[in-house]
C-alpha cells in the first residue's frame, strides 16, 4: 500500500541550537574491537566491511514491506550507483516479513552488490501515534527471524526500529535502545547495529547526540552506528554541520539514514547534507525510490518504480554533486 511519510508539522529549527547550547556532549572512549569480526563493525567514526575496508553508504530507502513485489528496484538501484538500499520490514504492523521474505531480500541485496539495511517500520512514532510497536517489541521481530539473518553479517546490518520514539516520550530513547541493544546481543546477532534518533527521527532535542556514547557503550560488540533522519529541523546548512559535527568531533559513528528537500514540516537543505556528509566520510541515504504517498510524491526519485522515469529529486542523488555516481563506491566484501 502507498504510506504516507508522517511528521509533526511545524517542528521548530531552533530547539536544535538550543538544545545543544543547554548540554553538553561526552566523548566517546577509545573502542574496544569488536569481535563480530566476520561481518561489518565500528571504528571510531567509521565503518568496516567484512574485508576491513571503510564503507560509506550511499543509497535510497525502499518500501519492500508495501510493494513486495517490486523486485526490480535492487538491480535498478545498484546500476544507477548506489551501494546500500535500506529496506522497510514490518513485524505486524503492516503485515509481517517472514524469515523467509527477509532471506530473499538478503539474496536479491547480494545478487545485486548491494548492502542490506533492513529496519522494522513497526516503531515509527512510538508515543505518538496509535498503533506503533516499542523498540523492545521490534528487538523481538529480529530474534524471531533470526535464522534469515545469522551468516550474513558481512552482508546485512540491523537498523533495529524506525524513528522509534515521537516527541511525546523521547526521554524514553536511551533506556530503550540500551535494552533492545543487549537483547539482540543475548539472542545471538552480532551484526552491525543501526539505532534511530527520537523525536520521528530527527532528533531536534539532541537526546541521541548527549546519550550516543553511552548507548554504544552499552553493546558489548561496541558495533553501533547512530542515524538521524534529517527533514524541516535541518533547513540551514549551519543545522546540519552542527548536528554532523557533533558525532565526527566526538568520534562516534553516525550516517543519514533518511532525508528529503522538503517535508510536511517544511524545507531541507540538501545540499548541505550530501555535501558535508561527503566531506565527513559520513553516509546517507535518500528517502525514498518510489511509492510515496500521502501528500509526500515529490520524495520519489523514480515514479511508479520506473527507472526510466526518473524525478528531480532520482537526478539530485544520482547525478549531482557529491551524488551516487560521484561518491558511491562498492562494498569490498563483493570485489
Amino acid at each position: 500500500m502507498t504510506h504516507p511519510r508522517r511528521r509533526l508539522a511545524g517542528l521548530a529549527a531552533g530547539l536544535l541550537a538550543a538544545a545543544g547550547a543547554a548540554t553538553g556532549l561526552v566523548v566517546a572512549g577509545t573502542p574496544a574491537p569488536a569481535s563480530a569480526a566476520t561481518g561489518f563493525r565500528v571504528s571510531g567514526t567509521r565503518l568496516l566491511d567484512a574485508k576491513g575496508n571503510q564503507f560509506i553508504m550511499r543509497g535510497a530507502n525502499h518500501g519492500h514491506a508495501w510493494y513486495t513485489g517490486q523486485t526490480q528496484v535492487w538491480a535498478d538501484m545498484k546500476n544507477s550507483g548506489a551501494n546500500t538500499i535500506r529496506v522497510v520490514l514490518t513485524g505486524g504492523r503492516y503485515g509481517y516479513s517472514s524469515a523467509a521474505d527477509v532471506s530473499a531480500v538478503i539474496s536479491r541485496c547480494r545478487s545485486a552488490k548491494l548492502v542490506c539495511v533492513l529496519e522494522n517500520h513497526d516503531t515509527t512514532g512510538y508515543g505518538d501515534q496509535g498503533g506503533a510497536y516499542a523498540l523492545d517489541a521490534a528487538a523481538d521481530y529480529w530474534l524471531a527471524v533470526k535464522s534469515a539473518l545469522q551468516g550474513q553479517e558481512a552482508y546485512a546490518i540491523i537498523n533495529i526500529g524506525n524513528e522509534p520514539l515521537g516527541n511525546n516520550s523521547a526521554g524514553q530513547w536511551a533506556g530503550a535502545t540500551k535494552n533492545a541493544v543487549q537483547k539482540l546481543r543475548n539472542g545471538g546477532l552480532q551484526h552491525t547495529l543501526i539505532v534511530d534518533a527520537p523525536n520521528w527521527g530527527q532528533d531536534h532535542q539532541w537526546i541521541m547526540r548527549n546519550n550516543a556514547a553511552g548507548v554504544l557503550a552499552a553493546d558489548p560488540l561496541h558495533n553501533t552506528v547512530f542515524s538521524v533522519h534529517m527533514y524541516g529541523v535541518y533547513d540551514t546548512a549551519q543545522e546540519v554541520y552542527t548536528y554532523l559535527d557533533s558525532y565526527f568531533n566526538a568520534g562516534l559513528p553516525l550516517i543519514v539514514g533518511e532525508f528529503g528537500h522538503w517535508h510536511s514540516d517544511g524545507p531541507v537543505d540538501e545540499d548541505a547534507i550530501i555535501n558535508h556528509a561527503n566531506y565527513r566520510g559520513i553516509g546517507w541515504l535518500a528517502w525514498s525510490w518510489s511509492g510515496n504517498g500521502g501528500g509526500v510524491e515529490y520524495l520519489d526519485m523514480v515514479y511508479g518504480f520506473n527507472v526510466n522515469n526518473r524525478a528531480w529529486w532520482g537526478d539530485r542523488i544520482i547525478w549531482g554533486t557529491n551524488g551516487w555516481k560521484q561518491t558511491s563506491k562498492q562494498a569490498t566484501v563483493y570485489s
